[in-house]
């Protein structure tokens, strides 16, 4: 019985497919039943791995980052599917911070895919990507500076 661990996300065709290669036979080959043999058989299945994760590495910075196109990927389906994530982000950064939407205004779509745009990546969690989009928008004069924090002792002044 073959674990799935050994198995590459869609099968050594994806992998074949994501690198416009083509050679969908070699990486079955490297694969085999997912039992290795031999070293041969194991360096290729590490292979084969190594450039699954390549291939994905592409796509989800083409996506996220504006990167170069994988080879063999529809350039319109692609886009379509960027801008829904940027669409989501931006949803979701709305909710978070709505003070940061309200600055932004009518023009908080175009806004937020400048501000995307201008990342190389994502940030780890939505919460930073808030304060990342309100830091942005007021290094451009969109958004009034926070007031500051009232120290612990101030309650108590009349």
């Amino acid at each position: 019985m073959t674990d799935r661990r050994d198995t590459p996300a869609g099968g050594p065709s994806a992998v074949a497919d994501a690198e416009g290669s083509g050679n969908a036979k070699g990486l079955r080959d490297a694969e085999g039943s997912g039992n290795a043999k031999g070293p041969g058989d194991a360096e290729g299945l590490g292979e084969a791995r190594r450039r699954l994760a390549e291939a994905q590495e592409q796509v989800v910075a083409a996506l996220v980052a504006g990167a170069e196109l994988p080879q063999g990927f529809d350039p319109e389906r692609m886009r379509v599917q960027a801008s829904s994530l940027v669409a989501k982000r931006r949803g979701i950064v709305a909710r978070i911070r709505p003070d940061a939407a309200a600055a932004a205004g009518p023009d908080l779509p175009a806004a937020f895919a400048a501000y995307a745009r201008s990342r190389g990546e994502p940030p780890p969690n939505y919460r930073t990507d808030a304060d990342d989009f309100a830091a942005w928008l007021r290094e451009r004069g969109r958004m009034p500076d926070p007031p500051p924090k009232p120290r612990w002792w101030s309650r108590f002044l009349p």
